[in-house]
C-alpha cells in the first residue's frame, strides 16, 4: 500500500511516519503512539488521536524541526525497525504450530469493527471484540482477512443536556482523513462491485484498512454511481429503517463474498461474528452451485466451512426480518440458483408452530454452520437451551453449540504505565507470554509500592480527564460559573472510586445501586471512608428505556444530597474506556443473569490490576476465584426479576459496606493497602492469561478453524 503521496510535506527523514499512520498497528504499540503525540500533543487530542489527520494538519516547520531532534529520531528508528520486523517475521505462533496451513485463508465478517477511535465504525462490545480479534490474529500470524462496512457517519457523539437527556449528534466521517485507502482493480481504477437485487443494482466501493498483518476490507455505497436511496445504505451503523438495515446485511454478506472473490481471495473458512453476516452463506452456496456441485453437496460444503459466533440471548440481538421484505429483495437471487424462495425462508424459521412471516438471521446461521459457539461457558449452556427447539430429537446437552470464552487484546487495553511496570519487573518478554499462566505468577514479584504508585498515576490521569469533560459539558450547557468551578473540587484520588461504563440496556441494570437510596448515600458519604462513582455509557437513539436510565443516573449525580460523589461522563468511546478501565479502583458490572453472554470491560480492568465487583454472569462466572474481586448476588438463576434485583442489590450494599470499603482504607505504616494490592496482583495473575484474545484465537484455531479447513 503506497501512501507516501498522502503526505507531500513529510521530510525524507520521517517519511515512514506515513506507513505507521496507515497501519492500525500503532494503536497497540505505545512507542508508535508517542511518535505522533510528541509532534504536537494539543493537536493530537484535537484530531481525536488520528495520526492520518494529524499529519495532514501538521505544521511543516515543526516536522523539519523534529527531523533534527536526535532523541526523537532514535525512537523513530527503533519503532520503524520493530514495525518492519513485525510485518515480515514468520516466526509466529501459527507458523510454528501449523506450518502446513500457512497458505490457508480464514475470512472474518462483522457488522462493526472497533480497532481504534480514529476509525469510528463501531458502537460497542461486538465491534470492540472484532477489533481485538484482528489484532490477536495479526500478533499470532493467523492467515485471516476481515470484511465489514465503511459508514459515512460515526455511531454517534453523545451529549447530555443540563436536564440529563441524551442528545445524539451524528458526525460525518471524512475517509481521506482516516486510515483507509481505496482498493484498486487490475486497471488501476477504484474497485467497485455490483449486487443485482430484484428491482435494481447496487454498487459498492471497496476500501482497505490494515490492522498489523491483517487486511480489513470495507464496503461503502455513498458515491454518485448509486441513487440517493442506495447511498444511504452505508450512511450509519445500526439504522432503525428495516429496509436499509436488511440492505446493509445483504451488502455485508453477499457483497463481502463478491469482494473477496473479485480479489481472488478464496477462503477455506468463513467466520460470522453474529447473525448480521449470514447472507454470506447464500453467496457461497451460489458460487458452489455455479461450479456444478449438486445442491446437497454444495449445502454440505458451505456448512462444513462456516463458523457462527452468537453473542447474546437477548431477543433484540437475534435479528428477525419480515419474510416478505426478504423475498422482495432476494427473490430473483434465489431463483437464479433454482431454489425455492419458500424453502429458503423455512431455513430461517423454527419448527412449527411459528410466525410464517418471520425470517430469523440467527436460525439461518445456526442451520448453515457446522461450527457454532457462545462466548462464555455459561452462555454456551444458555444458548443450548435457547435453541434446543431447532434440534427436537436431541437432548439439550447434544445441541451442537459449543463455547469459546471471549478475551481482550491485552496490549491495547493496558495503560502504558502498566506496560512500563511490567517491562521493569517482568522483562519485555511478557508481551509474548500473554496466554501462559505460569509466567504470570511473576506479578507477585512486583513491589507493592511500585504497583500502587503506578495505579495512582493512572487514577490521577482518569480524574483529570473526567474533570475536563465535565467542565466542557457544563460550559456547553450554559451552566453558571460556580457550577463549572465546582468540578475542580470533586473526584479526589484519595477516595475509593467505582466505575460503571457500558451500553445502556435495561438488563445491564445500571440503576441497581439506587434501589435503596438511603443505603447508597450512607456508603458514598461516609466521612471516614468515602466512595465516589463514575458512570458512562450510551443508549441507542431509538432505545427509550436506555435513555431513561441515563436520565435517572444523571439526575441523581446532580442531587445535592449525594455531595458530588456520583458523576456521569458523556460520550463513552474507546478513548474514555481505556482511561476508565485503568483508573478506577473497582469495576462494577450488574447484568441480570444469565443475559450477559460474556462482557469484556471487566477483563480490560483486570489486566490493569483493577478489581471486579460483578454478578456471576458471562466471563466473571469463570474468572472469579474468591481472591481477585467480589461476586454480587448468588450463583443461581432466579424465579423473577424482582427477587433477583432485591437479592443482588442487598448483596452489593453489604459487600461495599462490609468488605470493599474497609479493605481499601486499611493501610500500613507506609500508607499502603497491602491486602488490596495483593488482590490486584491476584486479578492480574488469574485473569491476564485466561481472558485475552491470544488464548481466544488459539481456541478458535484449534476447535473451529482447523476442523473447518480439514
Amino acid at each position: 500500500m503506497n501512501i507516501n503521496h498522502h503526505f507531500p510535506y513529510l521530510p525524507d527523514r520521517l517519511i515512514r511516519l506515513g506507513d505507521l499512520a496507515y497501519n492500525l498497528w500503532f494503536s497497540w504499540h505505545s512507542e508508535a503512539v508517542w511518535l505522533f503525540q510528541y509532534l504536537d500533543p494539543i493537536l493530537w487530542e484535537d484530531v481525536y488521536r488520528n495520526p492520518v489527520r494529524l499529519l495532514h494538519e501538521m505544521d511543516s516547520q515543526r516536522l523539519d524541526e523534529v527531523s533534527e531532534d536526535k532523541n526523537y529520531i532514535e525512537k523513530y528508528d527503533n519503532t520503524i525497525k520493530a514495525f518492519d520486523h513485525y510485518l515480515t517475521d514468520e516466526n509466529t505462533w501459527f507458523h510454528q504450530n501449523y506450518p502446513d496451513k500457512k497458505f490457508s485463508q480464514i475470512a472474518y465478517f462483522s457488522m462493526e469493527f472497533g480497532v481504534h477511535e480514529s476509525l469510528p465504525i463501531y458502537s460497542g462490545g461486538l465491534g470492540i471484540l472484532a477489533g481485538d480479534h484482528l489484532k490477536s490474529a495479526s500478533d499470532l500470524g493467523i492467515p485471516l482477512v476481515a470484511v465489514g462496512l465503511l459508514y459515512r457517519e460515526a455511531y454517534f457523539t453523545q451529549f447530555i443536556s443540563q436536564s440529563g437527556h441524551q442528545q445524539a449528534l451524528f458526525v460525518h466521517n471524512d475517509f481521506s482523513d482516516m486510515a483507509v485507502v481505496p482498493v484498486q482493480d487490475e486497471n488501476g481504477e477504484n474497485l467497485i462491485i455490483h449486487l443485482q437485487l430484484d428491482h435494481h443494482s447496487i454498487a459498492a466501493r471497496v476500501w482497505q484498512a490494515q490492522v498489523g498483518r491483517i487486511p480489513l476490507f470495507l464496503l461503502d455505497t455513498d458515491f454518485p454511481e448509486n441513487p440517493p436511496e442506495d447511498r444511504r445504505i452505508t450512511e450509519r451503523l445500526y439504522v432503525s429503517d428495516r429496509d436499509l438495515r436488511l440492505l446493509q446485511e445483504i451488502l455485508l454478506g453477499i457483497g463481502g463474498v463478491k469482494t473477496l472473490h473479485t480479489l481472488r481471495i478464496e477462503p477455506d473458512v468463513w467466520h460470522m461474528n453474529e447473525g448480521h453476516c449470514v447472507f454470506l452463506t447464500l453467496e457461497c452456496l451460489r458460487i458452489k452451485l455455479q461450479s456444478g456441485l449438486p445442491l446437497v453437496d454444495a449445502e454440505e460444503q458451505v456448512k462444513k466451512t462456516s463458523i457462527f459466533t452468537t453473542h447474546t440471548p437477548i431477543a433484540a440481538g437475534n435479528e428477525v426480518f419480515d419474510a416478505n421484505r426478504v423475498k422482495n429483495y432476494l427473490g430473483s437471487y434465489w431463483k437464479s440458483m433454482d431454489l425455492s424462495i419458500d424453502k429458503m425462508v423455512q431455513l430461517a424459521q423454527p419448527p412449527s408452530p411459528h410466525d410464517p412471516n418471520a425470517f430469523n438471521m440467527t436460525i439461518l446461521a445456526l442451520r448453515f454452520s457446522q461450527h457454532t459457539n457462545g462466548v462464555s461457558e455459561l452462555h454456551g449452556q444458555v444458548a443450548k437451551r435457547m435453541w434446543h427447539h431447532l434440534w427436537p430429537d436431541r437432548s439439550v446437552d447434544e445441541v451442537p453449540i459449543g463455547a469459546i470464552t471471549n478475551g481482550i487484546h491485552a496490549r491495547t487495553w493496558m495503560r502504558s504505565q502498566i506496560k512500563n511496570l511490567f517491562d521493569k519487573h517482568l522483562g519485555s518478554q511478557w508481551r509474548y507470554e500473554l496466554a501462559n499462566p505460569v509466567f504470570w505468577k511473576k506479578v507477585y514479584k512486583i513491589p507493592d509500592k511500585a504497583l500502587w504508585d503506578v495505579h495512582q498515576v493512572c487514577k490521577e490521569l482518569l480524574l483529570k480527564d473526567v474533570r475536563k469533560r465535565l467542565v466542557q459539558q457544563r460550559e456547553r450547557n450554559g451552566e453558571s460559573s460556580e457550577a463549572t468551578a465546582e468540578v475542580n473540587t470533586i473526584l479526589s484520588p484519595d477516595i475509593l472510586t467505582i466505575g460503571f461504563a457500558r451500553r445502556f440496556a435495561p438488563y445491564k441494570r445500571a440503576t441497581l445501586p439506587f434501589r435503596n437510596i438511603q443505603w447508597l448515600k450512607n456508603i458514598l458519604k461516609n466521612d471516614s471512608y468515602p466512595v465516589q462513582m463514575i458512570y458512562a455509557g450510551k443508549a441507542h437513539p431509538a432505545n427509550q428505556p436506555g435513555k431513561e436510565l441515563i436520565l435517572e443516573i444523571y439526575r441523581e449525580s446532580r442531587n445535592p444530597e449525594f455531595g458530588n460523589r456520583i458523576v456521569f461522563v458523556e460520550d463513552y468511546d474507546i478513548a474514555l474506556a481505556r482511561r476508565l478501565v485503568s483508573g478506577v479502583d473497582v469495576w462494577m458490572n450488574l447484568p441480570r443473569r444469565p443475559l450477559e453472554a460474556s462482557g469484556t470491560s471487566g477483563m480490560k480492568a483486570a489486566v490493569n490490576g483493577i478489581l471486579n465487583l460483578s454478578v456471576l454472569d458471562g466471563w466473571w462466572k469463570e474468572g472469579y476465584n474468591g481472591q481477585n474481586g467480589w461476586a454480587v448476588g448468588e450463583d443461581r438463576e432466579f424465579y423473577n426479576e424482582v427477587e433477583q434485583d432485591e437479592v443482588d442489590s442487598q448483596s452489593l450494599y453489604r459487600l461495599l459496606e462490609g468488605e470493599i470499603v474497609p479493605l481499601y482504607y486499611t493501610r500500613d505504616e507506609n500508607g499502603l493497602p497491602r491486602e488490596w494490592i495483593g488482590k490486584m496482583k491476584n486479578s492480574m495473575e488469574s485473569n491476564i492469561p485466561r481472558f485475552n484474545t491470544h488464548r481466544m484465537l488459539q481456541e478458535y484455531v484449534e476447535k473451529m478453524y482447523l476442523p473447518a479447513i480439514e
